[in-house]
C-alpha cells in the first residue's frame, strides 16, 4: 500500500521562534518537568522526568498557510503545546503515526488546500493498536480534497501532530 501522508513534528526553525515568542505574542518561561509525561510536539514523544520544557501557544494552521499561501480565515486557531525548552534531536520514531503520543480517543481533522475544515473523524483505538491510525489516515487522504490533517486529543482539543499529503 502506498503511503499517502507524512507525519510532521513542529519544524526546528518554528520551534526556535516559539521559544523566543509564541504565536500568542508571549515569551514563555521554561520549567523542569518533575514527573515527565508531557506530550512534546518537537520530537513526538512524552517528556521524561527532569527534562526542561516550555508550554507555548502554537497556531499550526497559520504556520502551514504561511508556507503554502492558503487563507484559512476563521479556521486559524492558536493553542497550547509542550516543546523542549532547548533544541532537541526531533523525532526518533519511524515515518508513520507517532504511537507514543497516541491516546485512546483522537480526532483526525481534515483541511482542504485553503485551510478550511472538510470534516473530522473520531478514532477510538487503544494504544496497543495505535499503528491502525495510519489506516484511518489513508482513508481520510483518499479524499483528493484533503491537503492536511491535524490530529487532536478529544478531551482537551489539543493539537497533537500535523500530517500532510505527500
Amino acid at each position: 500500500m502506498t503511503t499517502t501522508h507524512e507525519v510532521r513534528a513542529i519544524d526546528p526553525a518554528v520551534l526556535e521562534q516559539l521559544r523566543e515568542q509564541d504565536d500568542a505574542g508571549c515569551a514563555r518561561e521554561p520549567v523542569t518537568d518533575p514527573e515527565g509525561g508531557a506530550p512534546l510536539r518537537c520530537c513526538l514523544r512524552h517528556s521524561e522526568a527532569g527534562e526542561r520544557i516550555v508550554l507555548v501557544s502554537y497556531a499550526p494552521l497559520r504556520r502551514w498557510a504561511a508556507e503554502t499561501g492558503a487563507r484559512p480565515g476563521p479556521y486559524d486557531e492558536c493553542g497550547p503545546v509542550f516543546v523542549h525548552a532547548e533544541e532537541c534531536d526531533g523525532p526518533t520514531a519511524g515515518p508513520g503515526y507517532p504511537v507514543e503520543l497516541h491516546g485512546a480517543r483522537r480526532v483526525l481533522r481534515a483541511y482542504d488546500a485553503q485551510g478550511h475544515i472538510l470534516g473530522g473523524r473520531l478514532v477510538e483505538i487503544p494504544k496497543a493498536r495505535a499503528t491502525e491510525v495510519d489506516l484511518a489516515l489513508r482513508e481520510v487522504f483518499s479524499d483528493p480534497e484533503v491537503a492536511l490533517v491535524h490530529v487532536r486529543a478529544v478531551e482537551f482539543g489539543c493539537f497533537m501532530v500535523e500530517i500532510r499529503r505527500r
